[in-house]
């Protein structure tokens, strides 16, 4: 299988094909740091006492992922309710998930969208 040629990272090293120069890793996880002090914690988004008992609840309920049919683990919303309350307690919004697929296949889907 053909293998492609190494590039030249911004800062002068050779990069492997499909690799990341430590100057990129850094940068990133700078920007994802930026990015996480700016955002407000779980707490202010929404998900307090009263979200742990309805997601308890909810849970019990539909005890299987709707993707792939492992316990579900996690209560997602269909459609992102970015601090909309009334869409965040809208329950025909919400969907059962395992962790893998909410972490992975669902989370891709959003940065997509």
């Amino acid at each position: 299988m053909p293998v492609r040629a190494p590039r030249i990272c911004g800062c002068g090293y050779k990069v492997a094909s499909g690799r990341q120069c430590a100057c990129e890793g850094r940068r990133a996880a700078e920007r994802k740091a930026r990015a996480e002090a700016n955002r407000p914690t779980a707490r202010e988004r929404g998900y307090d006492g009263k979200w742990d008992k309805e997601r308890a609840a909810y849970l019990a309920a539909h005890p299987t992922c709707r993707r792939c049919g492992a316990p579900s683990k996690v209560v997602d919303h269909v459609i992102p309710h970015r601090g909309d309350r009334k869409l965040f307690w809208s329950r025909s919004n919400w969907q059962p998930l395992c962790t893998s697929c909410h972490s992975r296949a669902k989370q891709a889907q959003e940065k997509r969208s």
